[in-house]
């Protein structure tokens, strides 16, 4: 009965599948792309953020996060927390409003969409007058107060969005206090600004961009205050005790304006332009914040001189004598400040400052003097310079983790002690089972060490290659320093810079030995960098030796960029992961593959010209390696010199079309009568119909020209001990494959430790193998004795692994884009093949060995090939049988970046871009799992709770 089960299926082989994988997105690491809006809740300390895709995204405490999802996809305009609840409303660009709840499910919290509304008017009315401009929750937690272009303001019941029409307070009924002298009583235009009175909850100022402000009794429907401004109105706040409030306009000014009962149109205490006498920008937004002391905090956003900075983003804090003028390298969404919410406090006394930037999060404390910036254990600006590569380690030993940690608290010497002031909710995730490491290389030329154990990606250290070279800026060059004279008092914020000063500083390959302290960093100009850890700040020599990868071929000229010009003599490098040898590749292309053997203290590097490999002890080039196809003119141009080469590979690609057809017309009627084409081409249909019967699902895979560009290109490198010239004897090896399918195998002999400092390193080619499909080769892997994938180097050493069994024969497995091929060693005769495009229809673009552990039992787990193609599934196949487990789609096929982004863990996790800001991290393993998992308990309700609802976001989102 066995040969007429269906072929691969196994009962028992599916039951431990679903006990070893499993599909989950589990968390977004990093900033918001594109945010749009922003919100905050005094009473549960969460914040809010909305983005232009309709995403909504709740922050507390490191590790309380939420995530929902309009599903209009429109700008998020607004985010208003109704005061005392777990529940937000959020306005679109669409003008509907949406509800949310934060609601306990499964043991913890779940942000969901309850009800949405969309205002609308009487029939005939335009549909911009129902725009909404302003959202005011009140207090009562009964209805929201939304003012609208037209100048109406319409009251809607919670939680049901019914609207109270009789309840509705029209321009009209406001005009009718207007004096008759002012203005000749015209309309006053949209509504700008709600507030609630701060003491009376029965009161509201409603303020209307012609400089028209109100105080409204909702008890007696009219105006208690007329306030008659003469400019433009942008923003109000209450002062906290009722008896004043300021606003902010257009002009660049703000006003201070008294509430008495005995003056119904009180003229203003105070109007200043805090940057005048010249034309300013609109002042958006502001604060007035008392303090014990008797003097306030005046926080506002804009106010700059328009003539000399027009193109500033700032916020400025003044306090007494001190002023500080923030300067944001990208726009201001918005911004909040934390400060008392006690309704018995009788001062605000403000504690930090939190401005959403458009590419950064910045928390200011305003209680330590200078006012530095905080730390964020979340929201990282990943993208401060653009992120070029990405490279992951496992389960970091304690002793290097301390190390890193400590060099990164060196540089942190600037930033505030102050605890995270956004602190709401409770993580109930359990603590990372491991210590993991996300390393980033971005384009200024800087590798940044990421916290990745957990939900929270936070930054543990920032590394710059930059000293080694000689570029236009100086990396002692200190952009926060203020001359004592100058004026505005600028002073610059935030990490986002994304200029940088030589596009050839990009880091483009890094590879990190977590047992040695060995890091290896590559960029795109050639340049290959090794590192080592160090405690403490030094001054040396970086040596420099060069690999000339054309060294045998004549007539060839590189057209793409020069290398970097490197500093002499000593350099100073901070504490941490410092340079001892320079090795600059030439040509100077962008290095293409990097693989580093810390035991053996060797690294490999490979360009589209060749490869070579460098001995980091005795700091000497063992030998290179061209892999250039005589034909390969556009490995020769660089980066920057494609126009051309687009031309050239269309005209190529025509003419292999142009050729194709000419051959079949040939081959078909080439000679003899009509019938006998026809009786040509019945046979031809018939043996091809015959063919496709035999395999039905595979595609026919043209095989690729060796004149096809870029065939040297080198893709992958990997070092090995195995069986390479006989089965008696193993060694010491190096692998090498290429864009042209062709792969290289050295053998080295490495001498022993007492006489490593006095022998070289030698090396020969011993293999080289051509695949017959010549598809790109991108990835090689070793298989022991028992079909298990070669130890880590140092790995067995620590005791981290059992040592490779060197009795039975070793395999070699070669991942092309196109399939999967594994040979014996060391005869390299094919014994196993999976051909990936011709069933699939798909290219691999990533290949990783992973662990895979049972959740059921601890002592089950098996290394596959997790695979990534470029239709964005990812696939697991099994090690050595090559026998596809399962298959999830993961990344849209037309996100290309994204693709490219991706990287897997050792242990069945992966992270890959979904914007330039953000990593989406997901899990293929049912037992290694890292996502938020929080409660957000309901606080105790105070009376006279409205003193601290006012969630300050009106419209700052909508003016910008």
């Amino acid at each position: 009965m066995r040969r007429f089960l269906r072929p691969g299926h196994d009962p028992v082989r599916e039951r431990l599948k679903r006990d070893l994988f499993q599909f989950n997105k589990t968390v977004e690491h990093g900033f918001p792309h594109q945010p749009s809006a922003l919100g905050y809740s005094p009473f549960l300390r969460l914040m809010a953020i909305g983005t232009r895709s309709g995403a909504i995204k709740l922050y507390g405490a490191p590790g309380v996060e939420f995530m929902g999802l309009h599903e209009e996809n429109n700008t998020v305009m607004q985010i208003h927390f109704i005061p005392d609840q777990c529940q937000l409303v959020t306005l679109l660009d669409d003008n509907s409003l949406h509800r949310w709840s934060l609601k306990q499910h499964g043991g913890a919290s779940e942000l969901r969409e309850e009800h949405r509304f969309t205002l609308k008017g009487p029939p005939g009315s335009p549909p911009s007058a129902m725009q909404i401009t302003a959202v005011l929750p009140h207090s009562s937690r009964e209805v929201l107060y939304l003012g609208t272009e037209s100048g109406n303001i319409f009251v809607v019941e919670l939680p049901s969005f019914r609207v109270l029409e009789d309840r509705t307070i029209t321009s009209e009924a406001v005009l009718q206090w207007v004096p008759e002298d002012y203005c000749n009583r015209r309309s006053c235009e949209l509504v700008e600004a709600l507030l609630e009175h701060p003491k009376n909850p029965d009161q509201i100022l409603i303020g209307y961009s012609r400089g028209l402000i109100f105080l409204w009794d909702l008890q007696n429907n009219k105006v208690t205050h007329l306030f008659l401004g003469t400019q433009q109105l942008e923003n109000l706040y209450w002062q906290r005790d009722g008896s004043k409030f300021v606003s902010c306009h257009y002009d660049g000014s703000y006003t201070q304006w008294p509430v008495s009962s005995d003056n119904r149109q009180p003229q203003p205490l105070e109007n200043l332009v805090p940057y005048g006498p010249f034309p300013c920008k609109a002042i958006s937004k502001i604060y007035w914040q008392t303090t014990k002391n008797g003097l306030p905090y005046i926080i506002f956003q804009g106010g700059m001189p328009r003539a000399s900075y027009g193109d500033r983003h700032s916020i400025s804090v003044v306090h007494g004598s001190q002023q500080t003028a923030f300067d944001f390298t990208s726009r201001v969404i918005d911004f909040f400040i934390i400060f008392s919410s006690e309704p018995t406090a009788e001062f605000d006394d403000p504690s930090a400052m939190v401005v959403l930037a458009e590419e950064e999060l910045v928390v200011i404390d305003l209680k330590t003097a200078g006012w530095p910036a905080v730390h964020p254990p979340y929201l990282a600006s990943l993208h401060c310079s653009a992120i070029t590569c990405s490279h992951h380690v496992s389960n970091i030993p304690l002793k290097l983790w301390e190390r890193i940690i400590s060099a990164g608290s060196k540089q942190n010497i600037h930033y505030s002690n102050m605890p995270w002031p956004i602190d709401g909710g409770t993580s109930i995730a359990p603590d990372p089972p491991q210590r993991d490491l996300l390393l980033t290389g971005h384009e200024d030329g800087t590798v940044r060490f990421w916290d990745a154990s957990g939900v929270c990606l936070h930054l543990l250290y920032k590394l710059s290659t930059v000293r080694v070279f000689l570029t236009d800026a100086d990396p002692n060059d200190n952009m926060n320093t203020l001359g004592e004279d100058e004026w505005p008092p600028l002073r610059k914020v935030g990490t986002f810079d994304p200029y940088s000063d030589d596009p050839r500083l990009g880091i483009q390959k890094i590879y990190l030995c977590k047992y040695s302290g060995y890091l290896a960093v590559a960029g795109t100009a050639g340049q290959v960098l090794v590192m080592e850890l160090n405690d403490e700040d030094a001054e040396h020599v970086v040596d420099h030796a060069e690999a000339d990868l054309l060294q045998d071929q004549e007539g060839y000229r590189w057209k793409g960029h020069e290398k970097l010009k490197t500093r002499d003599g000593p350099v100073r490098f901070e504490a941490g992961f410092q340079p001892f040898v320079l090795v600059q590749c030439q040509p100077p292309a962008v290095v293409t593959s990097l693989a580093l053997h810390s035991e053996w203290k060797l690294v490999a590097f490979g360009t589209s010209h060749g490869f070579g490999l460098f001995d980091h002890q005795q700091k000497r080039l063992v030998f290179v390696k061209c892999t250039l196809h005589p034909s390969d003119q556009l490995a020769l141009e660089g980066p920057l010199s494609r126009v051309k080469s687009l031309k050239k590979s269309l005209r190529q690609s025509f003419r292999r079309i142009r050729r194709s057809r000419v051959s079949s017309r040939k081959r078909r009627g080439g000679s003899g009568n009509a019938s006998e084409v026809q009786e040509a081409n019945a046979k031809f249909d018939q043996d091809m119909l015959q063919e496709m019967e035999l395999a039905p699902v595979q595609r026919k895979i043209e095989a690729r020209s060796a004149e096809d560009s870029f065939t040297g290109f080198v893709r992958t490198l990997y070092f090995a001990d195995t069986f390479l010239r006989d089965s008696s004897r193993h060694c010491p090896s190096l692998w090498a494959g290429t864009n042209g399918g062709t792969v290289y195998a050295f053998c080295l002999c490495v001498p022993p430790a007492e006489r490593r400092m006095d022998e070289p390193v030698r090396a020969e080619q011993a293999k080289e193998i051509q695949l017959m499909h010549r598809a790109p080769v991108v990835g090689i892997l070793v298989l022991d004795g028992r079909s298990t994938p070669l130890p880590e180097p140092l790995e067995v050493a620590h005791d981290l692994s059992k040592s490779p069994d060197m009795q039975a024969s070793h395999q070699l497995l070669v991942v092309s884009e196109e399939q999967f091929k594994v040979f014996t060693l060391p005869k390299v005769s094919s014994k196993l093949k999976l051909k990936l495009t011709a069933l699939e229809g798909c290219r691999v673009r990533k290949v990783t060995v992973a662990n895979f552990s049972s959740c059921k039992t601890d002592d089950y787990s098996e290394n596959d090939l997790a695979v990534l193609t470029n239709l964005g599934d990812i696939q697991i196949i099994s090690l050595p049988f090559l026998k596809l487990q399962i298959r999830y789609p993961c990344i849209r096929k037309e996100d290309v970046s994204g693709i490219a982004s991706c990287v897997f863990t050792k242990y069945g996790q992966g992270f890959y871009l979904i914007s330039p800001s953000e990593f989406e991290r997901f899990s293929l393993s049912t037992k290694w799992l890292v996502e938020p998992r929080c409660i957000v308990d309901m606080p105790e309700v105070t009376s006279n709770s409205h003193v601290h609802t006012k969630s300050g976001t009106e419209n700052a989102a909508r003016k910008s």
